[in-house]
């Protein structure tokens, strides 16, 4: 037998072996996603440094306060319902018609926590854009302009549970490249004849509102359309919703600490660097796509070697999130000349924005890995934990510098690593045989 021929019969043979098909599957997948995130990750750092460069500093100080309260805001509509409907779509992802009231039923709570978050959000916003120097009609403007993106990303997450389920990959890989690439257009063109924030955020929006449109059509293959909650389902999605609300609320508080803290006791200009610091740590959103594409909704279907699964992905991420910081430190001239003059000599505060950014994504994959099953940590126990690093960073730093807010966020972030994934290795033990 030749060279060729054995070649050709060791090939055949690995391809017969079961754990063959399951390695290359997620190789696969892998591929497939970690490409198409290449993609739309290089193309929202391009928006994100053609906004930086683009708008004055005292505009993209604003279009931070404003961004910054959209993510809370759509965080206090969610409030724990994407998690809800993931565990819940999680039982029965095989049913269509099943499926598909479960998707309902999200929909349905996310509207009504919609309003309440609106109610909560704008008077804060409007706050603290005249606090910085926003006129009257700007404050309109900038409040408008968040309403496409807002109402975009009420259904957005909830529209993604049934493709991840069915590991469908590829038909969101290709709508998150069209939004990216459609942003990245209308930011290029509108900018550079109107270099106002509510122009920067109309065109963050308008893609969305595109992309949630098609998000709808994709479901169409995997889903029963049906406009009729279920009251059993509803009130499964809100037993994980009243755990996970007064975290979600907390983390309003805590996830953006560092913007709030400056918003009130900073400068506008501290509020600019932050932001624009903060665009460099969308180099982790390429695994925190993956984790949520990928990991978090087989880690809520698997029922065997659930222990295991939970070290190896936890391991690996830790790795990649290592590998970032050091890139970053090595090269952090060349980052900073991407983001322009007013932003240079922030080489350390560089290094920790993603140190915090990194051991903040390593607490929200466990905390995803955990809540994708229904294991949620007592409110009172996480809460009352995070609390307490809060009042000894609040005594430790200077929270007026920018310097001092960022070591105030690694150790909020490094509390929340530690307890998120503590608590999801302790639910895991009863599956580690």
């Amino acid at each position: 037998m030749g060279l060729f021929e054995r070649m050709k019969q060791l090939v055949l043979q690995l391809q017969a072996h079961p754990t063959f098909a399951k390695v290359w599957h997620w190789v696969k997948l892998i591929a497939i996603t970690g490409g198409a995130q290449a993609v739309v990750q290089a193309t929202g750092l391009l928006s994100g440094i053609l906004i930086i460069r683009l708008l004055p500093v005292e505009e993209y100080a604003l279009y931070t306060l404003a961004n910054t309260m959209l993510g809370t805001m759509t965080v206090l509509a969610d409030g724990g319902i994407s998690a809800g409907v993931m565990a819940e779509g999680g039982k029965v992802w095989r049913d269509k018609e099943k499926l598909g009231i479960v998707i309902a039923t999200g929909l349905d709570l996310r509207r009504k926590f919609a309003i309440g978050s609106l109610l909560v959000s704008i008077p804060i916003l409007v706050y603290l854009l005249q606090n910085h120097g926003a006129s009257g009609l700007m404050t309109l403007l900038i409040i408008a302009s968040l309403i496409p993106a807002f109402f975009a990303a009420l259904s957005d997450s909830l529209l993604q549970v049934a493709p991840k389920l069915h590991q469908e990959i590829v038909p969101l890989q290709k709508n998150q490249m069209t939004v990216s690439v459609i942003r990245l257009l209308l930011s290029g063109l509108t900018l550079f004849i109107f270099p106002w924030t509510f122009v920067a955020l109309l065109a963050n929006g308008i893609p969305r509102v595109y992309g949630n449109i098609q998000l709808r059509k994709i479901n169409e293959g995997f889903i029963e359309n049906t406009e009729s909650p279920s009251i059993e389902i509803k009130k499964e999605i809100l037993k994980i919703v009243y755990r996970v609300l007064p975290g979600a609320i907390y983390y309003c508080l805590s996830g953006q600490i560092i913007v709030w803290l400056l918003s009130i006791f900073g400068t506008t200009v501290a509020i600019a660097q932050i932001g624009a610091l903060g665009r460099v740590t969308m180099l982790l959103n390429v695994f925190s796509i993956l984790a949520a594409t990928i990991i978090t909704p087989h880690f809520a279907r698997i029922t065997s070697n659930v222990q295991a699964f939970f070290f190896k992905t936890t391991g690996v991420t830790s790795i990649f999130v290592i590998i970032i910081v050091y890139l970053c430190s090595v090269f952090s001239n060349e980052i900073l000349y991407l983001l322009g003059e007013q932003y240079k000599n922030l080489n350390y505060e560089l290094v920790l924005i993603i140190l915090g950014g990194g051991v903040n994504f390593m607490a929200g994959f466990s905390f995803g890995l955990s809540s994708s099953r229904g294991w949620v940590i007592k409110p009172v126990i996480s809460i009352s934990t995070s609390l307490l690093s809060i009042l000894v960073g609040i005594f430790l730093f200077d929270n007026s510098t920018l310097i001092g807010v960022l070591y105030f966020n690694l150790l909020l972030s490094g509390t929340q690593y530690l307890l998120n994934t503590f608590y999801c290795y302790y639910k895991t033990r009863s599956f580690a045989t």
